[in-house]
């Protein structure tokens, strides 16, 4: 049944009169499909992922494997949005949504790229997709996305806000969380929410520092935005799970949020949501206990909130291995039969499958003794989950053999291998301690947001994987200054609150994620690091004043121009450890493993899709990724790119496309074998996942791009960059299809 009631013919007629409206300038009538609906129109990309079952799959296929090669940039939307980062469109009826110029949400033709109408947005937007809402009756129709902290809508025929929802159109998310809500930097996530009949379901991006806010999942009604429910993710006296903590860490931990995406099984009326880590990411004295729920996948009631089942990936969690990749929902025959599942890829490189109604594991999952830490006041959990099938798609051991061999600088080279040689290295949950130790895949490594596509048909799923190993190490908490202390070491605590963990400890950086702040005072200036710290940049949110004062910056600022004044004489009184904060405090950078010439430590494949066939829990096939230009040019191919993040989407066309940015290149693979069928360079860095819909039967593919370079600066190769006709700009959204002349032959049946 479909939501307006009429008859799939009635619809199927209604939608081509549609379509014929957006080519005259008409602003068109658009649908919503749930997960049950998809097959009944399969023009539409119809939310993030391409559905509110996170599919990251298209079952149009009239793009196929014999003519992919012939596809062409049919148009290109130009955007200089700070903040652009991997956009995922929604697609409906011929209408394109997403976040465009200027921070704008825009709606486009989709067959055009010409603008139909524009709502400026202030602030930080929603930066991975957008949610869209429609009535049973199709006479109300919403966008819903998050900006500054705050939820708002707005109508999806004209772009206005609709001021009945919240209040005078806006719900702040700070609120209803138990805390002061002037105490949070941020909460609002860039990934956008799953719907569920009149709600829609939010996660969170709280920060990762000591005093972090708490990332309870919460359900807002899509009509009025009052709260309907929300699970504490941190339980609170009497809840399930609550004594998994210290009695108190309800008031005081942090993290344990959604921020990579969540998958909703509308049949069944379950949302899974899969849940990071508690904050400290890497010392943990002030919540012992296994920290429920902490790296779980979480099978909640859509409508009530209420906890179905669990599991739980990582016990106190010590290396910031959240599952940040989104459910993949998908039926396999299983001894026989045919199961629903549920399958979690995870940062550690395993893939865990569950059936979806029970938590059931598919195949058994072990717990096994892991490395204790030698941190004090530190308790390690003794064991953690293995899953024996399927096999792990990322490596999980990084030892002196292992280094990268395409290093040439024998300095470079042997720094390197002392450097691992040295290091405390004791499998895959070593914790981290006051000496180097190893982590592998790495923090950033194994299954990020958005790494997983499925195939329906087969029982499929594909991920791509970085092996990306961190090099941890703890250093203590120095006394926090007071007021009367220098300028330099009041900034030094603020550097170590709110952007260490990004930064690194040293400034360096983090590879792929943040960039080094040894010379930003020089680079930028105070002005230009006041004005990127409070409009955000790349994907670094802003900063309000409630959570970082112009005082507090400035001191920020003053560290940063001479980080040797803050260690002065400490004249005041230390903080003493309270409810905000038990016990000692450690930190550490997030540890990248590189080379001086900014490659890998570890030897290549940097970067890999895995295919998985999960009637037998077996990997099918396993390609590198992507390539690195500098090496490419000297033959050397099979190198998988550097830091890509986003995903796949496969098709019915039996098709994975994939974008990767350290190399600027798309690609477009055959899904039963992995070989390479299409690839186009661009002027800029693909990011996110890609859409897949029809227009005017004409089917299409769109990349979201932000501004990059290659990893090694090599120029891109002019014969193979795509440019949009007349413009000069490289960000935006690249739309491919067919020539028109093939997309008026009918689809291959198969």
């Amino acid at each position: 049944m479909n939501h307006s009631g009429r008859s799939e013919r009635d619809l199927s007629g209604l939608r081509r009169v549609l379509a014929t409206t957006v080519l005259i300038g008409v602003v068109v009538f658009s649908g919503r499909l749930s997960a049950s609906d998809r097959l009944i129109d399969d023009a539409n990309w119809p939310a993030y992922q391409g559905g509110e079952d996170s599919p990251q799959y298209s079952p149009l296929k009239r793009i196929d494997k014999t003519n992919v090669k012939d596809l062409e940039l049919a148009w290109f939307y130009p955007v200089n949005a700070k903040g652009l980062f991997g956009f995922n469109p929604v697609i409906v009826d011929g209408v394109m949504y997403l976040l465009g110029k200027d921070h704008s949400i825009v709606a486009l033709n989709a067959a055009t790229g010409s603008q139909i109408w524009g709502h400026p947005v202030q602030s930080f937007v929603t930066s991975r997709g957008i949610n869209y809402w429609e009535s049973k009756d199709r006479s109300d129709r919403r966008l819903i996305f998050s900006a500054n902290n705050y939820l708002q809508e707005i109508d999806a025929r004209t772009g206005l806000t609709i001021h009945s929802f919240g209040s005078d159109g806006r719900v702040n998310l700070r609120e209803g969380l138990g805390r002061d809500p002037n105490s949070f930097v941020t909460i609002q996530s860039g990934t956008p929410g799953r719907i569920f009949e009149n709600l829609i379901i939010l996660g969170s991006s709280t920060g990762e520092e000591y005093g972090s806010p708490p990332g309870d999942i919460r359900a807002f009604d899509i009509l009025t935005g009052k709260m309907a429910w929300s699970f504490h993710t941190i339980p609170h006296p009497g809840e399930f799970g609550y004594e998994t903590w210290p009695p108190e860490a309800w008031k005081y931990a942090g993290g344990v949020n959604d921020w990579g995406g969540m998958t909703l099984d509308e049949k069944r009326g379950i949302v899974f949501v899969p849940t990071g880590s508690s904050t400290y990411d890497f010392y943990a004295a002030d919540r012992t206990g296994a920290d429920l729920f902490a790296d779980c996948l979480l099978a909640l009631d859509a409508r009530t909130g209420k906890r179905l089942w669990h599991f739980q990936f990582v016990h106190h969690d010590l290396w910031d291995y959240d599952a940040a990749t989104a459910p993949k929902l998908l039926t396999v025959r299983h001894e026989g039969k045919m199961v629903d599942v549920v399958a979690q890829a995870t940062k550690q490189g395993f893939l865990f499958v569950f059936k979806r109604e029970t938590g059931e594991p598919l195949w058994p999952i072990e717990e096994r003794s892991v490395p204790r830490s030698e941190m004090p006041q530190e308790h390690a959990w003794p064991t953690q989950p293995f899953p024996t099938k399927p096999p792990p798609f990322a490596r999980q051991a990084f030892t002196v053999a292992d280094v990268n061999p395409l290093v040439t600088d024998a300095a470079d080279l042997a720094r390197l291998k002392e450097w691992v040689s040295g290091a405390r290295n004791e499998g895959l949950f070593t914790p981290a301690g006051l000496k180097d130790t190893m982590e592998v895949p790495g923090n950033s490594g194994g299954a990020n947001w958005g790494a997983a596509a499925t195939d329906p048909a087969t029982g499929m799923i594909f991920v791509q994987s970085k092996d990306a190993p961190s090099m941890l190490k703890l250093i203590g908490e120095r006394p926090r200054s007071v007021f009367t202390a220098p300028p330099a070491a009041q900034g030094r605590d603020f550097y170590q609150d709110h952007c260490q963990t990004c930064h690194g400890i040293d400034r360096n950086g983090h590879g792929g994620v943040a960039p080094s702040l040894v010379d930003a005072p020089q680079r930028l200036g105070a002005s230009g690091i006041l004005a990127t710290v409070r409009a955000g940049r790349g994907g670094m949110p802003p900063f309000p004043q409630s959570g970082l004062s112009d005082k507090d910056l400035a001191a920020i600022i003053a560290f940063l121009s001479d980080p040797a004044a803050a260690d002065v004489p400490f004249h005041g009184k230390p903080s003493v450890p309270g409810p905000d904060s038990p016990g000692a405090k450690y930190w550490s950078g997030y540890g990248t493993i590189d080379a001086a010439n900014g490659l890998p430590g570890i030897s290549p494949p940097w970067s890999s899709l895995t295919a998985y066939d999960l009637n037998e829990g077996v990997i099918k096939w396993r390609i590198p990724l992507g390539t690195v230009p500098s090496l490419a040019a000297k033959g050397i191919k099979p190198t998988g790119s550097y830091w890509p993040r986003g995903g796949p989407v496969a098709t019915a066309g039996g098709l994975i496309f994939v974008g990767t940015g350290s190399d600027l290149t798309l690609h477009a693979y055959d899904k039963d074998n992995g070989n390479i069928l299409w690839e186009r360079q661009l002027a800029s860095a693909p990011e996110g996942i890609p859409a897949v819909y029809e227009a005017n039967g004409r089917e299409y593919v769109v990349f979201c791009t932000r501004d990059g370079e290659a990893l090694d600066n090599l120029p891109p190769n002019p014969n193979q960059v795509v440019q949009a006709v007349g413009s000069t700009e490289h960000q935006g959204y690249y739309v491919f299809a067919l020539p028109q002349v093939d997309q008026l032959k009918p689809a291959k049946k198969k």
